[in-house]
């Protein structure tokens, strides 16, 4: 179920448009190993994963910032299903725009 405001709208985070996000700015999300931490397994995963769902070793608020850090850089989406928000990979979109980046930064780990 996904979760939606009282006036009906569903309750989903501003996400840029992948072809308005330039590589610096995707950079410089990926410098922090958390927030590479996170992409990678999400680049591993077959699945949408809850943010409480990784093994961050940060505060509740720290792992807060730094996905919205990557959802501004555009590398993840996030939306609600009830009341666990869910992250994906903007994957597809990443390597029309960025060729070969999300396995040149990841180090090749997980699926192809």
């Amino acid at each position: 179920m996904v979760r939606t405001r009282r006036d009906g709208r569903e309750r989903v985070p501003p996400h840029p448009e992948v072809g308005a996000i330039g590589l610096q700015q995707v950079l410089e999300a990926l410098v922090d190993p958390v927030r590479r931490g996170i992409v990678a397994e999400l680049y591993a995963s077959d699945r949408d994963i809850s943010c409480g769902g990784f093994d961050v070793p940060v505060s509740r608020s720290t792992a807060t910032h730094h996905f919205h850090v990557l959802r501004e850089a555009g590398l993840i989406r996030q939306y609600y299903v009830g009341t666990s928000r869910m992250n994906a990979l903007r994957r597809e979109e990443f390597e029309a725009a960025f060729p070969g980046l999300l396995p040149a930064l990841v180090g090749g780990r997980g699926r192809a």
